[in-house]
């Protein structure tokens, strides 16, 4: 079923209810999560956000009493999955984005409903709310609470709000409809300061991480006559910066500010592989080049963890796999 009305006719008939979304969750997973948790909180359900991954730093602001969510423990949470009348899992559509998470889930007896945005689901839900032509996953949330006749308070806006400025890029990529900007000026009504939450998401980074963006700049190399810009980041820019994994979002944009370049390519080295962030402007597809390394995303933006431990021939077979849409 793809419905929203199921959804909640579901939602209706149960009371424990476990939230989650993909490993890293960005903006859109932690403000989609926020605001469907707080929503069922107002209709007395028994509700808990389990991320198989931290929060954020610069998505911490949205929870400020740190009692929201919670990071995933097998010891503390397998028992709650299992007894889970219902997991609504929430910005992804292949289960195994969940992590370590991925096995309680399957096992359980609860229903599953699955809310997302992105193209090649696995289908492994009972019901599932799947647009493609959505910005965000925020968007659907929203859809959902105004099919529930829910008046949306600042609490609820915020997260919505967080949740579709960070998957549109600021309101610039394509899936910025003008609906979109109708369901913006709805949550703004509520109180929204822009200028604030724009500093929290996008201005309040450390001097390490500036300085991490540095060593990621100097890596920028040009290749497919100019067509194709990646970077670098190895596990020793981060010990000598002082930083995180957390700290490298965006860089793979920079790539795309560059004249003439149509798919840019972010490489960050992991302990046991590599994980890409992939980009393109116009005609490249880059969520089915994602896809031939396991990985997914939209159109234009999309991503990929890659096992090995050859990380330059790791590298180079996606450069290889990218050089083919300009052959």
């Amino acid at each position: 079923m793809n419905d929203i009305s199921s959804i909640l006719k579901i939602i209706n008939e149960k009371k424990k209810i476990i939230i989650t979304a993909h490993v890293n969750p960005d903006g859109d997973a932690i403000g989609s999560e926020l605001a469907l948790a707080r929503y069922l909180k107002s209709i007395k359900k028994n509700v808990r956000i389990i991320n198989f991954s931290p929060t954020a730093q610069f998505l911490q602001f949205l929870t400020p009493k740190n009692d929201e969510l919670e990071l995933y423990d097998s010891d503390l949470h397998q028992q709650a999955i299992a007894e889970a009348n219902l997991i609504i899992i929430l910005d992804l559509n292949q289960l195994s984005r969940t992590g370590s998470m991925e096995d309680p889930i399957r096992l359980s007896s609860a229903i599953k409903v699955c809310i997302d945005h992105h193209e090649f689901p696995e289908n492994f839900a009972d019901i599932e709310l799947i647009d493609t032509s959505k910005s965000s996953t925020g968007e659907l949330i929203y859809d959902l609470l105004v099919e529930a006749n829910y008046k949306l308070d600042y609490s609820i806006a915020l997260p919505l709000y967080v949740a579709i400025l960070t998957d549109t890029g600021s309101f610039k990529y394509d899936r910025t409809t003008p609906k979109v900007h109708r369901i913006v000026a709805d949550l703004l009504e509520t109180g929204i300061d822009t200028k604030t939450v724009s500093r929290e998401v996008y201005d309040q980074g450390t001097a390490n991480r500036i300085q991490l963006l540095g060593r990621a700049l100097s890596s920028l190399t040009l290749t497919c006559e100019g067509k194709v810009s990646y970077m670098i980041v190895r596990k020793s820019d981060l010990f000598e910066t002082g930083t995180n994994e957390e700290d490298v979002e965006g860089f793979v944009n920079y790539n795309l500010t560059i004249r003439g370049v149509e798919v840019g390519l972010f490489f960050f080295e992991l302990e046991d592989g590599l994980k890409v962030s992939f980009r393109s402007v116009e005609k490249v597809p880059v969520n089915l080049l994602a896809k031939k390394f396991n990985g997914g995303g939209h159109f234009h933006a999309a991503g990929a963890r890659i096992s090995g431990n050859d990380f330059e021939l790791l590298i180079q077979n996606v450069l290889n796999e990218t050089e083919k849409y300009f052959a």
